[in-house]
C-alpha cells in the first residue's frame, strides 16, 4: 500500500507539472509572442481550458498528500510556508486576470488582466521552483544552489510553454505568435540545459543538495540533462512537445527520488478512505490528460468564456 501511495502522489505530481508547465510557460512568453490585442487574446484562450485541468491534478495530489503522508505534508507546510503563501498569492493574481479579462470589454481592464497573467505566472513558476529547491536541501537555505534551481526551473516552464503555444497559438493564416513560440523552444532549452547543469554544481557545494541517494540522484539529474539537451537540438513544435513534457515530468522525479522526506507507514484507515475515493477517478483523469495532450495539436478556439 506505501509503495502504490507513493506512486500515486508521483503521478498526480508529474501530470500536474506537464499539464501546468504548458499553460504557465504560455503565460510567461506572453509579451513575447503577443504582440497585438488579438494575439495577446489568442493566448488566453490558449491556456484557458489547461489551467483548470492542471488545477484538478494539484487539488488531487494535495488530497493524497494530506490524507496519506500527513509527516510529508506537516514538514513541507512548517518548511516551507512562505513560499506556499507566495505560491497561492500568485496563483490567485493569475486566475484572477484568467477569469476577469473578459468581462469588462475596455483595452485597459484586458491590459491590467492581461499583466496579471503574465506577473502571476512567472510568480508561480518561481515558487515551484523555491519549493523544489526547499525539498532538495531539507529546508530553504541561502546557498548558491536556491537562486540557480530557481532559474532552472523557469527555463523549463518556459520551454514547456513555447513549445505548447507552438502548436495552440497556429492560425488559418500566416501567425506570427505560433513562428515565435516555435522559434523560443531551441534557445530556451539551451538556457535550460545550462541552468540545470549549474544547479547540478551547486548542488554539490555547501548548502546544496541533502540526499541519502547520490547515485540515483545522478542518474536522475543525467535523465534530465539528456532530455534537454535533445531539445536544444530541436526548433518547433515536431518533438519538443514531448521532449518538454518529459523534461517537466523528469524534475519531479528526481525531486521525488533525491530529496530526503520525512515518510511514514500510511496509515490504514486513511488508505482505505483515500484509495476508495479516489481511485475510481484515477483512469479518467489519465484518460482526460491523454486527451488534453492530443488537443494541444488543435489552435485556440475563437472568442470564449475567458477571452
Amino acid at each position: 500500500m506505501d509503495v502504490l501511495s507513493t506512486l500515486l502522489l508521483s503521478l498526480f505530481v508529474v501530470g500536474y507539472l506537464v499539464l501546468a508547465g504548458a499553460d504557465i510557460g504560455l503565460g510567461m512568453l506572453m509579451p513575447k509572442v503577443a504582440r497585438t490585442p488579438e494575439q495577446r487574446r489568442r493566448v488566453v484562450a490558449a491556456i484557458a481550458p489547461y489551467f483548470l485541468a492542471s488545477e484538478v491534478w494539484l487539488v488531487a495530489a494535495v488530497g493524497v498528500l494530506a490524507g496519506l503522508f500527513p509527516s510529508l505534508d506537516h514538514h513541507v507546510v512548517t518548511e516551507l510556508g512562505p513560499v506556499l503563501l507566495a505560491l497561492l498569492g500568485a496563483w490567485l493574481v493569475r486566475d484572477s486576470g484568467l477569469w476577469l479579462r473578459a468581462r469588462v470589454d475596455t483595452p485597459s481592464w484586458r491590459a491590467v488582466c492581461d499583466t496579471a497573467v503574465v506577473a502571476g505566472s512567472w510568480g508561480v513558476a518561481a515558487s515551484w521552483g523555491l519549493v523544489l529547491a526547499g525539498l532538495l536541501t531539507h529546508g530553504p537555505t541561502a546557498s548558491v544552489f536556491t537562486p540557480l534551481c530557481v532559474v532552472a526551473v523557469l527555463a523549463l516552464f518556459a520551454l514547456r510553454g513555447a513549445s505548447f503555444g507552438a502548436e495552440r497559438l497556429v492560425g488559418e493564416f500566416h501567425d506570427d505568435s505560433a513562428d515565435v513560440a516555435a522559434q523560443a523552444t531551441r534557445v530556451l532549452a539551451r538556457v535550460a540545459l545550462a541552468a540545470t547543469l549549474l544547479a547540478a554544481g551547486a548542488a554539490l557545494l555547501p548548502g546544496g543538495v541533502v540526499t541519502g541517494r547520490p547515485l540515483v540522484a545522478a542518474v536522475a539529474a543525467v535523465a534530465l540533462l539528456g532530455v534537454l539537451a535533445v531539445t536544444s537540438g530541436l526548433t518547433g513544435p515536431m518533438l519538443s512537445r514531448h521532449t518538454s513534457a518529459l523534461a517537466m515530468g523528469a524534475a519531479g522525479v528526481l525531486t521525488a527520488l533525491c530529496a530526503q522526506l520525512p515518510v511514514e507507514p500510511v496509515p490504514a484507515t486513511a488508505a482505505v478512505f483515500v484509495w476508495v475515493m479516489l481511485a475510481p477517478a484515477v483512469p479518467f483523469m489519465v484518460l482526460g490528460q491523454v486527451w488534453m495532450y492530443r488537443l494541444a495539436r488543435r489552435p485556440a478556439p475563437v472568442p470564449t468564456f475567458f477571452a
